[in-house]
């Protein structure tokens, strides 16, 4: 039996699995390099869009709990 992959506020304090916590960092890390380059290059609306977009990607993925523990995000299709 595969367990669903749980959204939810009530979410947000339990583990993320693997497959999303690696997604949120990658965005993170992503927009950290593209803010730098636009504040170097003073492209001010760049910077601006590529912070919100990673720190709210970030943020968004603790909304999924990972239910059984093993960090698997268990999704039937």
């Amino acid at each position: 039996m595969t367990k669903k992959t749980k959204v939810g506020l009530s979410s947000y304090a339990k583990a993320t699995p693997t497959k999303y916590r690696k997604l949120g960092d990658a965005l993170l890390s992503v927009s950290t390099m593209i803010t730098g380059f636009a504040i170097y290059e003073d492209y001010k609306w760049l910077a601006f869009l590529a912070l919100f977009i990673g720190s709210a990607g970030k943020f968004l993925t603790n909304f999924f709990a990972d239910e059984d523990g093993d960090g698997i995000a268990d999704v039937e299709q």
